[in-house]
């Protein structure tokens, strides 16, 4: 079914960038493929000197790559968006820059800061509340802030020029499909729920394993780190979603609280140097490509000692998950390439003398991208029934036909901020994580190494993939 957007513009600033190029375009691109992005007009702004002939032509290699998942609709509108683009070079931080621009453009519009930033919050801050048209739309890109503080000061930025459900702050690994699978699992299953707590779960793993190195992303990344790129931003919002209370409904205000509720009561406990781990890589291969020390990449400043690799024990302090550990990890330049959450159930308490065999605790894990159901089950057989095996049961849950950053567009562009995440939780977000950089950059936790192409330090996951946990 075709949805009609309501904003007419979609600006993008930092247009030039690697962020535009790598996942906007193409997510838009298929958005439009898809017939649901209809009457939406493309602008690209940034500092950069790009001539409106570069800009089209940027925009046009990108949407030709879409046009087999479209019928002859949508690739008449590929062709009509790529040719009408155009493109602005402005500094969006110089005063009435920014604000002359957006009086220009049919409205309502969507502005998406594929900036820094420190960038994005200069470019908010020139902007006057009588200068931003109504229905105005203002997208944000992860990392928001750089800390508390900072998400507190950009917010109230934000607020004073547009409404908060008209602030779109992304996360686009929180897709549609993927938060409606984890709810729709928790939820419509009687058998599950009952158990979803610290009475019959031992700990929960929630796993990002890259196999890419920095891949020229050595600018950004090496002044943020894997706890501040991905566990901050990402998988804290991925364990809201697997530890929060039922909901009344699916709609973002329900939702949202409920994934609030679960952040307000969780932290990282000290000493830090027993809830959290930091490693970064070394020289390896992956793949057949060999990938230099972490600290020889371009444009890395060893001195940073920026990890590449984190893990942190997360507590919730609630009723249901009180002493439950949630354990978050994300890293770069791995040998496997993992997106799953883990959850270990407790072993039965007695197993009646005469069974023999494998005897380990159930597990069900959740694979992201794509979204994915295995529960291991131990039964009797095959051969002696009094042996138990371990057998899983496996499923592909649904998937969206619509690229990541394309469901972040879709939300926007339709004013629905179900995807996003609200002011408060990105504020919360921070807290829980800010005493654990402060300590390490104090040297409390040592930072460890890795060979590139490994699996990451020895010791450090309970859940190993495509194994049952060390007991």
């Amino acid at each position: 079914m075709t949805s009609q957007t309501t904003v007419k513009t979609l600006l993008i600033l930092g247009a030039s960038g690697d962020l535009t190029g790598r996942l906007l375009l193409p997510g838009l691109a298929r958005l439009v493929a898809k017939g649901r992005a209809g009457g939406l007009s493309l602008v690209g702004a940034g500092s950069d000197s790009l001539t409106a002939d570069q800009w089209r032509t940027r925009v046009s290699e990108t949407f030709a790559a879409a046009e087999g998942a479209a019928d002859g609709d949508g690739r008449a509108a590929l062709k009509a968006m790529a040719e009408s683009t155009e493109y602005h070079a402005v500094d969006v931080t110089a005063e009435g820059a920014l604000a002359g621009l957006l009086g220009s453009l049919p409205g309502p519009v969507a502005v998406y800061f594929a900036l820094p930033p420190h960038v994005s919050q200069l470019a908010c801050e020139a902007l006057h509340p009588d200068q931003v048209p109504a229905g105005t739309r203002l997208v944000m890109e992860k990392p928001f802030g750089s800390g508390a503080e900072s998400a507190r000061d950009l917010n109230g930025t934000l607020v004073r020029l547009v409404p908060e459900d008209h602030i779109h702050r992304v996360d686009h690994f929180l897709g549609k499909a993927t938060v409606l699978n984890i709810l729709g699992l928790r939820f419509a299953n009687n058998f599950l729920e009952p158990v979803w707590n610290r009475d019959h779960i031992e700990r929960v793993e929630i796993i990002f394993d890259e196999d890419l190195a920095l891949e020229g992303r050595a600018g950004y990344y090496d002044g943020a780190g894997a706890l501040r790129d991905m566990i901050q931003s990402h998988l804290l919002q991925i364990m809201a979603l697997v530890a929060l209370e039922a909901p009344a409904t699916i709609q973002e205000r329900d939702l949202r609280d409920a994934v609030s509720a679960v952040l307000r009561a969780s932290s990282i406990k000290a000493p830090y140097a027993s809830s959290t781990r930091r490693a970064r890589y070394t020289a390896g291969n992956i793949s057949g490509k060999d990938v230099p020390d972490y600290v020889r990449e371009e444009g890395v400043d060893p001195a940073r000692n920026t990890e590449t690799l984190a893990e942190v024990q997360v507590a919730i302090d609630n009723w249901r998950w009180k002493g439950v550990p949630f354990i978050l990890r994300s890293g770069k330049a791995l040998g496997t390439k993992r997106k799953e959450a883990v959850i270990t159930f407790r072993p039965v308490p007695h197993l009646p003398g005469g069974f023999s065999g494998l005897d380990s605790p159930n597990q069900l894990r959740i694979g992201f991208g794509p979204d994915t159901l295995q529960l291991d089950l131990d039964v009797n057989g095959p051969g002696d029934i009094f042996t138990l095996n371990r057998i899983t049961l496996k499923s592909e849950l649904n998937a969206s036909e619509l690229l990541p950053y394309g469901e972040v567009l879709e939300g926007v562009l339709n004013g629905d901020p179900l995807l996003s995440v609200r002011g408060d939780t990105a504020e919360d977000c921070w807290r829980i994580v800010e005493p654990v950089l402060r300590s390490w950059n104090r040297g409390d936790v040592p930072l460890e190494e890795y060979d590139a192409g490994g699996p990451g330090p020895e010791g450090w996951l309970a859940v190993p993939p495509n194994g049952s946990a060390k007991e």
